[in-house]
């Protein structure tokens, strides 16, 4: 099979394309032909090496795709070649005390099409038959790879973890990305109050134009001032932040009295100051999130059934021009997911 993958940790230059040997499913597996496949920051990161995460080389990138499931391992019951399909990019064991209790994303073992394994990033992926959903009716196949991963992430942020409730207000810091623009849109479908940060105006105003009531530019003003000035000197009930350590600090600082601060990764790295006063005075709840269960995908993917949000497409590459869709989203100038079609 053709894929983009490396064979050595490194910068863009490591990106290569060319021939793999094709997947073979396992039992309970499905191996899907990927008709498109999204990006997300977690790819720069598995290329230039996490450290405690081994990963088997040469490793091919990408953790969202939709395709066509083109053949079964033993045991499949419900998927058939044919089928059209998105992938849920988290695996789990199904046996640890976490997996029995519901809570997949938790399970000891899981792991990540793309991260651990061989991911989306090429013409077929294996994974295990429950993570593959049908397809979205309406959606096209690029949009279809666009949402898995950040919705997932952002609904389970906001649903399950902050149990957001219509009137509430929300702040995203640094609007664009793929779990920014996903909360986003959850938020507003929740009837939650929300604003967006960035250092460009134009990534603010596109925010806007989609339901964000303001907006805050990160580059030249406070965020913590400036959000307590539209509030009223009050703040916002929750702070979305996955900048992680340029913004942390402002973040705490933008929260109303026991509000809860959302973290599901740290772009700028992950060892902010830290405000430990201002967390026990006001009494602040800071909530890591890691992706989510088979029942919040689920949910999640009822949205797009019913129409009421749709995954936001920067741009669209060949397959063979991963390195440059990777260049773009180094760069941060996507607004929303920067998608490779796989021909």
């Amino acid at each position: 099979m053709k894929a983009s993958y490396f064979r050595e940790h490194g910068g863009l230059d490591k990106i290569r394309y060319g021939d793999l040997p094709d997947p073979v499913p396992g039992p309970g597996q499905v191996r899907v032909r990927i008709r498109a496949g999204a990006l997300n920051h977690l790819d720069i990161f598995v290329r230039n090496g996490i450290p405690g995460i081994p990963v088997r080389l040469p490793h091919v990138m990408g953790s969202d795709g939709a395709g066509v499931v083109d053949s079964i391992g033993p045991g499949v019951t419900q998927a058939k070649p044919g089928d059209e399909v998105v992938l849920n990019p988290g695996i789990h064991c199904g046996t640890c005390e976490f997996c029995l209790k519901g809570e997949h994303s938790l399970c000891v073992s899981f792991h990540l099409l793309g991260e651990h394994i061989w991911g989306t990033f090429a013409e077929y992926v294996v994974a295990p038959e429950i993570n593959a959903y049908p397809k979205p009716a309406g959606l096209t196949w690029e949009e279809s790879a666009a949402f898995p991963l950040t919705f997932l992430t952002a609904w389970r942020m906001l649903v399950t973890k902050a149990k957001a409730i219509p009137g509430e207000s929300l702040l995203i810091i640094g609007i664009g990305g793929g779990v920014s623009l996903a909360a986003l849109q959850i938020a507003k479908v929740l009837g939650l109050t929300v604003g967006v940060t960035s250092g460009s105006t134009e990534k603010i105003r596109r925010a806007e134009e989609m339901g964000a009531d303001f907006g805050i530019d990160h580059g030249s003003a406070d965020i913590a001032r400036e959000t307590r000035k539209i509030t009223g000197k009050r703040g916002v009930d929750i702070v979305l932040d996955s900048v992680g350590k340029a913004t942390w600090k402002q973040s705490i600082a933008s929260l109303a009295r026991g509000g809860r601060l959302l973290t599901c990764g740290a772009t700028t790295g992950p060892n902010p100051e830290e405000d430990i006063a201002r967390i026990f005075w006001n009494q602040l709840t800071v909530l890591g999130s890691t992706m989510g269960t088979h029942a919040e995908f689920a949910g999640m993917l009822r949205m797009f059934q019913g129409g009421k949000v749709r995954p936001v497409v920067d741009s669209v590459f060949p397959l063979p021009e991963a390195k440059e869709a990777e260049r773009r989203l180094e760069e941060k100038r996507q607004f929303g997911k920067i998608v490779l079609r796989v021909d």
